[in-house]
Formats: C-alpha cells, sequence, structure tokens
C-alpha cells in the first residue's frame, strides 16, 4: 500500500496539476469516451499506457486473457458483460478493441491446463476459450502455440461480442466499429488485426 499511496503523492503533485482543468470539465460536463478497450488484468499490459490516454478519451475493462463472453443474460453475475452494456448502450462508444498481449498468463493456463490454485474461477472461466486450446494443440508446432493462442483469443472475443444484439446493431449501422490489438511486452510492438485475419505491427 507504501507504493500506492507514493504515487498517488506524485499524481497530486504533478499530474493532477497539470490536468486539473481537464479532470474539472469532465466533472462538470460527463464523459464521452471514444473507445472501450477489453484487456488482460496482466500488470504489464496497461490500455491506459499503451495507448497514452488523456482522462476522459477511454473506457477500459480488463479480465483474464481479455475474454469477451458470449451474450448470456440471465440471474447470474457477468462484470464484463455489464460494462459492455454500459459502454455501447449508454456511452455510445464508437469502438471497441480487444487488445491481447504475448506471455498470458490465462492462456497459459488454456493451453497447459490450471494448476489447482486457479481451478475456483480461471479455470471454468478460460473454458470459454476451449476451441482455440483445440485448433492450436492441432494445427501449431509447439514453439508458436502460446502466441498463435494469444491472437485466437482475440479473434474469439470480438465473435463473442458480436453475439451482443446491441452491439450487432451498431456495428451493421456503421456506428460501431471492432478492432483486434496484441501487444508484445518484450518489445513494446503493437500488432493490429486485418481484414484477412492476420496481425501486423503499427508502423
Amino acid at each position: 500500500m507504501d507504493m500506492l499511496l507514493a504515487g498517488y503523492r506524485r499524481f497530486r503533485s504533478k499530474s493532477w496539476l497539470q490536468q486539473r482543468r481537464r479532470f474539472e470539465e469532465l466533472a462538470d460536463q460527463g464523459q464521452q469516451p471514444q473507445a472501450l478497450v477489453l484487456g488482460c488484468i496482466d500488470s504489464r499490459a496497461d490500455p491506459g499506457m499503451i495507448f497514452d490516454a488523456a482522462p476522459g478519451e477511454m473506457l477500459t475493462v480488463r479480465n483474464v486473457a481479455n475474454l469477451a463472453p458470449p451474450y448470456a443474460p440471465d440471474v447470474a453475475y457477468h462484470g464484463t458483460s455489464a460494462a459492455l452494456e454500459f459502454a455501447v448502450r449508454v456511452l455510445q462508444v464508437p469502438h471497441i478493441v480487444v487488445l491481447g498481449h504475448g506471455l498470458c498468463g490465462g492462456v497459459r493456463v488454456l493451453l497447459e491446463g490450471a494448476p489447482p490454485e486457479v481451478r475456483d474461477f480461471v479455470a471454468p472461466w478460460m473454458s470459454m476459450a476451449a476451441s482455440v486450446r483445440e485448433r492450436v494443440l492441432e494445427c501449431a508446432p509447439a514453439e508458436e502455440r502460446q502466441r498463435r493462442a494469444e491472437l485466437e483469443v482475440i479473434k474469439l472475443s470480438l465473435a463473442n461480442l458480436m453475439s451482443f444484439p446491441w452491439i450487432a446493431e451498431r456495428v451493421a449501422a456503421g456506428s460501431l466499429r471492432m478492432h483486434g490489438a496484441w501487444f508484445a511486452i518484450r518489445s513494446g510492438e503493437l500488432m493490429l488485426l486485418q481484414n484477412d485475419g492476420t496481425f501486423q505491427a503499427v508502423s
């Protein structure tokens, strides 16, 4: 906690002073973010840092392995889906980005199986991507499986997002665009999903 409080004090002495007017405007006028980024909880892949976003510019939703669940309204708890609903139906963001990353621990659990300490929630959560595991283990060489699975999970999340009727409707109307991206922790490189299904580096 001391580390976090030290960071807060740096924020108050520097960033807050530089952006105070922006925060006051956001408090008075509300937020109009231009994108929702669905990212992983991994501490090394912070969407705000990767996209250098200012306050109010971007919503972030983070979970294990940046997975979007399929549309399934029921009485269970759906944190990711609730955030999507708020972003798309209330704030009407014009862009959704699924941001995956290298060395993803959730994807490693998917490929290698869950250790005992993450079988309550992580293992069932990652079972959502069982089809990715099957495809990757069948087709990819062993040394490429981790990265291939990380990329395929991004595609799976984008497909699941289209099962939400109010997302599909806005995409069809041209008022919402969907994007896939992958971040390399070691090099800092960002790759974007192309229409042909490949990922290309951002120049």
